[in-house]
């Protein structure tokens, strides 16, 4: 039962705060973008991370795997607590936490001290990234709704993608530290824009805090992408990686038991009846884990097998955010008028064509085509995301938004991690297949044995997001 405060108060009704709605998601966003930025940033420095803290390759990989399961163990904790105690506190605390990391990142002079504030910093974007959907969608009214959330989507995938790009330039020219220290300050400033714009909390509910439930959620977690992480060194038939995996799964199954005989569960399941809400989060997952396939895969395309140096490559790449930018907002402000169920279609379908012609790309094949292509997935994906968060966003009540907020970031972050794993796994195992032999690197001189291994991995992802277009043909279908 709500209380009176939460069905009076309102953001878009208060006018100081409609007056500055998009100050309010300018520093959300930039936020946002950071967050996002420091999941892929960190990736393409491994290597000079590594010979700097004299420790090998294989060891450097915890280095993002700590923070993107971090930020996966706690998303689901901090949206329930920001729902209680209000989603702006929480955010505003996770900016903080955020930029403490991040400045403990750079001074780091060992892999654990270094793993450690990861962690801290991996705290703080998980409290920014579980909020962050429901403040804008508590803050905008349902006509601007789908085109903020456009924005918001834009700046997650221009997070994600160009933040190879911007890692590159940086150890290319600067110690690896400043990866770090240079978004100290734009933290500062968005903190600064914070406290000037994000308006005080009006939208809380009654309850309490699941630890019980949290700490088997977190073993879920840490079991499974541990496994996952560490398969891809050792290989999947490990005994040791198969009993985790297995004990991830009865860890979930007793999660889903235990949080459907409490009166204030972690995770409120109920929300999962609306149909629009469980199909936009599969959705999400699914397309935000085949877009690493196309992320992992392209680079080894364009450097190792083409031949372009990483800037070039990453100007090349950097067409997915671009056309992204310009259309994702456009895609989200047509779905209050033409319906977000059928856009979404649409954007699976460019998305789903895009990767069966990948299938039967070359190594010698036109740049600029190849560029037309990438620039296709962006749109793809702006014309699905945009209207694929309104669907979810706007689906339940406001009292929600918090938890919400933070499974749909949770789908985004389990479907990085898988499409991580799935693309290389599939990979090696294909060039292993044609190869006759054990694989688990590129072969160099052998690009057509590449070639082969990406077609098949194309061939996967297009299965999986077909299942994904399946699933919203039947949904639009079922609301008509």
């Amino acid at each position: 039962m709500t209380n009176q405060k939460e069905q009076t108060a309102n953001f878009q009704d208060m006018p100081e705060v409609q007056k500055n709605r998009w100050k309010i998601f300018i520093s959300v966003s930039l936020f946002t973008f950071m967050a996002t930025l420091d999941g892929s940033i960190v990736n393409i420095a491994l290597p000079t991370i590594a010979e700097s803290l004299n420790i090998p390759m294989n060891k450097s990989i915890w280095i993002v795997a700590v923070y993107m399961m971090t930020i996966c163990i706690f998303l689901i904790l901090f949206g329930k607590i920001s729902d209680i105690v209000g989603k702006i506190k929480i955010f505003r605390i996770g900016t903080l936490v955020f930029i403490g990391g991040t400045f403990l990142s750079g001074l780091a002079n060992s892999l654990d001290t270094l793993i450690a504030a990861r962690i801290v910093q991996a705290c703080g974007a998980s409290m920014t990234m579980s909020t962050n959907l429901g403040i804008i969608t508590e803050i905008f009214k349902p006509q601007e709704r789908g085109k903020a959330l456009g924005f918001i989507g834009s700046v997650v995938s221009l997070g994600s993608i160009t933040g190879p790009s911007i890692g590159g330039i940086i150890v290319h020219y600067l110690p690896w530290s400043y990866i770090f220290w240079l978004n100290v300050p734009f933290g500062l400033l968005t903190l600064l824009l914070g406290v000037r714009y994000l308006p005080k909390d009006v939208s809380k509910t009654k309850g309490s805090i699941d630890f019980a439930g949290f700490f088997i959620y977190a073993a879920v977690i840490v079991l499974f992408f541990g496994s996952m992480f560490t398969g891809q060194e050792i290989g999947f038939n490990n005994t040791a990686i198969q009993i985790s995996l297995a004990l991830s799964l009865l860890f979930a199954i007793l999660f889903i038991k235990y949080e459907y005989g409490k009166t204030s569960p972690l995770i409120e399941f109920a929300i999962f009846k609306n149909k629009s809400v469980t199909v936009g989060l599969i959705c999400a997952l699914i397309v935000f884990g085949a877009n690493f396939f196309f992320a992992i895969l392209m680079p080894f395309y364009l450097q190792t097998a083409r031949g372009y140096a990483p800037s070039a490559a990453g100007f090349i790449m950097m067409a997915f955010p671009i056309v992204m930018v310009i259309a994702a907002p456009i895609a989200g402000s047509l779905a209050y008028k033409l319906g977000a169920g059928k856009l979404t279609i649409l954007g699976l379908s460019i998305i789903a064509f895009v990767n069966f012609l990948f299938i039967f790309i070359k190594i010698d094949m036109n740049i600029a085509y190849f560029i037309m292509l990438v620039g296709l997935v962006g749109l793809g994906n702006a014309i699905f995301q945009s209207p694929n968060n309104t669907i979810i966003m706007s689906s339940v009540d406001k009292k929600y938004l918090g938890i919400l907020g933070s499974l749909n970031a949770l789908a985004r972050n389990i479907g990085n991690i898988v499409g991580v794993t799935f693309a290389t796994t599939i990979l090696f195992a294909a060039m292993s297949f044609k190869a006759g032999q054990h694989i688990s690197t590129y072969v160099k001189g052998e690009e057509e044995l590449f070639m082969f291994g990406m077609h098949v991995t194309f061939v996967v992802s297009i299965f999986f997001i077909l299942c994904a277009l399946i699933l919203s043909v039947w949904q639009e279908k079922k609301k008509s």
